[in-house]
């Protein structure tokens, strides 16, 4: 009994502190309810303003750039009337000149042009040049209103409309006439330009239309005194440069021939020699020996002329084939013919110790 006594005031113990914890937590959690609800409350409050917030400044920023917007168009405006302005006391003073008939020019003081303005007029964009189209057909050309007019006013309003469109025509024509002898001006100077480009290369000693021509002439490498003073033609200063090597060869080779032939000429005459005997093919009353000593050296120089025309044809042929030769071969040569001259003289000497030998 005392211990289900026991067990029963244990277990009414702990339901009395479930009861109470979970009392204290039913108490935490609807708190916890209640902060999230005021939580959801402020931030809607909050998305609420910060939505205002963002509305005000779209709107500022709209309202802003509508004034930039509207203030640029004005400047615009601004600046077309003062540049329609312009013009319209341009052509006042145009038409005043045209009257005195004065120069058809005239020279404008320098103004002075801020850069970043003129860049920006440069780099202006399609829409930007269309929106100033519109400002200035709209100042140049304003709208017509006839609405609630009468006849006379009608009669008025169109006889305005044709002094406005005589005034048109009148400047277009002026304009036409002003481009025409603008044109004609330009021919003008540019033909003087080109008749002083050719009194100035004929003064060079150049072409006529030699500065005159798309491209600059060529730089002169001769000097002033060369082309003022030097009067030889162009074939006369290239045969000035012709030969060189080549005619120094054929030159002398030209003399090494000539020396050989007159060597050749001039060298001792010989009789034949007489004959042991009765030579072959002897007649009865012919000599002994077969020819005179007048005979052999008519014999001697036919044979000669013979050689030297032999020699002559042989060196012009050996020129045309060979062309250049170096002057190494050159000494060669004349050293092959020098020991040719030795052997020759050697073997006329031995010649003429034979035929002392058997005269004796």
């Amino acid at each position: 009994m005392d211990r289900s006594a026991a067990l029963d005031e244990q277990l009414k113990d702990y339901i009395a502190e479930w009861r109470e914890q979970r009392a204290k937590e039913e108490e935490e959690l609807k708190e916890m309810k209640e902060k999230q609800a005021m939580r959801k409350v402020l931030r809607a409050e909050e998305e609420k303003k910060m939505a205002e917030r963002k509305k005000a400044e779209e709107e500022r920023k709209q309202k802003e750039a509508e004034e930039k917007k509207q203030k640029e168009a004005e400047e615009k405006r601004k600046r077309l009337e003062e540049a329609e302005k312009k013009r319209q006391a341009m052509m006042a003073a145009l038409k005043e000149q045209t009257k005195s008939k004065g120069p058809n020019f005239s020279i404008p003081k320098k103004i002075q042009v801020d850069e970043k303005s003129a860049e920006l007029e440069r780099n202006k964009t399609k829409e930007q040049l269309e929106e100033e189209k519109k400002i200035s057909l709209s100042i140049r050309c304003p709208p017509l209103n006839v609405e609630n007019l009468d006849i006379d006013r009608l009669r008025l309003k169109a006889m305005q409309l044709w002094e406005l469109i005589v005034k048109l025509e009148t400047e277009k024509y002026d304009l036409e006439e002003r481009l025409k002898r603008q044109e004609y001006d330009l021919k003008e100077l540019k033909e003087r330009q080109k008749q002083q480009l050719r009194h100035k290369a004929l003064k060079r000693g150049l072409d006529p239309e030699a500065l005159t021509g798309r491209y600059p002439p060529k730089i002169q490498v001769a000097s002033k005194y060369e082309r003022r003073v030097d009067i030889r033609s162009y074939d006369d200063k290239k045969k000035l440069f012709e030969g060189g090597w080549e005619t120094l060869l054929a030159e002398e080779k030209e003399k090494k021939w000539t020396a050989r032939t007159e060597r050749f000429n001039r060298r001792r005459r010989m009789k034949l020699p007489k004959w042991f005997g009765e030579r072959p093919g002897k007649k009865k009353d012919a000599p002994e020996s077969p020819e005179g000593e007048e005979g052999y050296v008519e014999e001697e120089e036919h044979h000669d002329d013979v050689l030297l025309d032999l020699s002559l044809s042989l060196s012009d042929d050996s020129d045309k084939e060979k062309g250049e030769e170096e002057s190494d071969e050159e000494d060669e040569e004349e050293e092959s013919d020098e020991e040719e001259e030795d052997e020759e003289e050697e073997e006329e000497e031995e010649e003429e110790e034979e035929d002392e030998e058997e005269e004796k």
